[in-house]
């Protein structure tokens, strides 16, 4: 097992379940990346598309990856770092292709309430479509 995808969603989740990728990074002696996706197949997104800066997203998007790895990974020094744009699930599933991922460490529950109901979880389709094993982990569950 060489590499990890750690999915995170800038939420305070991800802090709860590093524990459990670092810990497979060590004991697999894997390597991880890190992936943010900006999901940018919502209508509105679509509808002021003229409006909307990708290229400030991604800056934003790449400062707030920096922080947490600043603050809970120490700079993240050996972890590849990836910010796309995209349908989350089908985002992941085309990076464990493209960068031969073995195994994905993801939280549940990004989603709430009607944007679910719409959707799906990004995790569910994950789970359902991947050609490598996905461990998901409930953030709150965990103490």
């Amino acid at each position: 097992m060489n590499k990890i995808l750690f999915p995170i969603d800038f939420t305070e989740n991800q802090s709860k379940i590093l524990p459990y990728v670092l810990w497979a990074s060590e004991n697999f002696k894997s390597s991880i990346c890190l992936i943010h996706v900006v999901d940018d197949t919502f209508e509105f997104a679509q509808t002021y598309s003229l409006a909307w800066d990708q290229k400030k997203i991604k800056k934003d998007a790449e400062n707030t990856m920096n922080k947490i790895c600043e603050k809970e990974l120490q700079g993240c020094p050996s972890f590849q770092r990836r910010i796309a744009f995209g349908d989350p699930a089908t985002t992941i599933l085309q990076t464990i292709e493209s960068e031969d991922i073995d195994l994905v460490i993801m939280g549940t529950h990004g989603r709430k309430g009607l944007e679910h109901t719409l959707f799906g979880s990004v995790a569910g389709n994950v789970v359902k479509r991947s050609t490598v094993p996905v461990l998901t982990i409930n953030p709150y569950t965990l103490k």
